[in-house]
């Protein structure tokens, strides 16, 4: 199912030829953070109290890191998404536009690393 119009279909034509995939992209991240969130707040809570060994021993469990991976993946990804649509609207200047987005991909890109290998560092431990 396409949102786009018979006209805008044969012509090709959007902002950026991408706002609905992008635009669902933005949804669904949302949607998988919802319970990845909750996951998280409900198992630091529980670990509130715990030393260090035990939340590296937790951490470093196959089916946690798996969750924590995909958590912070989905995060970033998402947070890149939004500061990109912040960008691309309140940005006027092509110059800062491009630098913007290209400041804004690499930080999502360098945390989100720096996130994930942390994980698989106490998953390989």
């Amino acid at each position: 199912m396409s949102l786009r119009s018979p006209l805008g279909r044969v012509r090709g034509l959007g902002s950026a030829k991408d706002g609905t995939g992008h635009w669902w992209a933005q949804r669904l991240t949302a949607l998988a953070l919802i319970p990845l969130t909750v996951w998280f707040c409900v198992a630091v809570v529980s670990l509130s109290g715990a030393d260090h060994a035990a939340v590296a021993a937790w951490a470093g469990s196959p089916l946690v890191a798996g969750l924590l991976i995909l958590l912070i993946a989905a995060t970033f990804y998402h947070a890149y998404l939004g500061v990109q649509v912040v960008i691309e609207d309140y940005v006027h200047s092509e110059m800062f536009k491009i630098a913007g987005l290209l400041l804004a991909k690499a930080a999502a890109i360098v945390l989100a690393l720096t996130g994930i290998l942390s994980v698989l560092l106490l998953l390989f431990r």
